[in-house]
């Protein structure tokens, strides 16, 4: 039996929009302005397809062409849809979803932390009985320079949102922070290379924590996840379970916030 018109007609229209959103995904990608064969190449499409729907994209505002360069960029239309999505994002409650999923998986306690008046604050904690419990609640704030949590921020956020809550640090740490050359500002730059930074003993005894970023649409850093436990039981090393399960929780966590790649 052959196919209706109508069936037809609106398998066309479902790819027209799939190759419409990867167009849009690849103006995306390759931003703030992408010349026809860079998008094409991206989209995985003939540049004379890519430039057909082009064409229709920047009549309905969801693309535009340069005029003196020729090249695309993102439209009226798809920014205004950018930033409503944007508007609907719930970074806590979509961290939070995932969170008792690494919970599991490691089998240690787990905190989320962002940036507010205070600095680096708890909003959400996943306990693991048994092990650590009760050692930190929502509303509490992690110190800056001696706290897995704190040193995070501190390696992500700019200088003037930093240094507010530098100043209620201990002045060897203040110093440190003043000072390009000092060992705290080698393990900053540390643990922006690694993606991890860890304590061991420092605001507990006999306690480590490991925490890692998750970032937002724009790069920059919304919140700070957290796994703590004791020194005998979680492994602090970079190339262990717990921070490969971390990482991969913040990768995901990011992507879910629409962070770049």
């Amino acid at each position: 039996m052959s196919n209706s018109p109508t069936r037809t007609s609106s398998r066309q229209t479902v790819q027209s929009a799939e190759i419409g959103a990867e167009i849009l995904k690849a103006l995306a990608r390759l931003g703030p302005a992408a010349s026809l064969s860079s998008l094409s190449e991206e989209a995985g499409m003939a540049p004379a397809k890519a430039h057909r729907y082009l064409q229709a994209m920047i009549a309905s505002g969801l693309a535009a062409q340069e005029k003196q360069s020729g090249r695309y960029t993102l439209g009226p239309e798809a920014i205004k849809i950018g930033m409503a999505a944007l508007a609907q994002i719930d970074v806590v409650g979509s961290i939070s979803e995932l969170l008792p999923e690494l919970r599991d998986e490691t089998g240690h306690t787990c905190f989320v932390a962002v940036w507010g008046s205070q600095g680096a604050t708890v909003v959400r904690v996943l306990e693991t009985l048994g092990e650590v419990t009760v050692l930190t609640r929502p509303g509490a704030k992690m110190p800056l320079l001696r706290s897995a949590t704190g040193l995070m921020f501190a390696a992500w956020l700019p200088a003037e949102e930093r240094d507010v809550d530098a100043a209620r640090e201990p002045a060897d740490l203040q110093a440190q922070l003043r000072d390009s050359a000092s060992p705290l500002w080698a393990r900053l730059d540390s643990i922006r290379r690694s993606g991890i930074s860890v304590v061991q003993g420092l605001m507990v005894p006999g306690i480590d924590a490991m925490a890692a970023p998750v970032f937002g649409a724009r790069g920059e850093i919304v919140a700070v996840v957290t796994l703590i436990g004791t020194d005998d039981g979680l492994d602090p090393s970079p190339e262990g379970a717990p921070a490969s399960k971390l990482a991969a929780f913040a990768k995901a966590a990011s992507a879910r916030l629409g962070a770049p790649d």
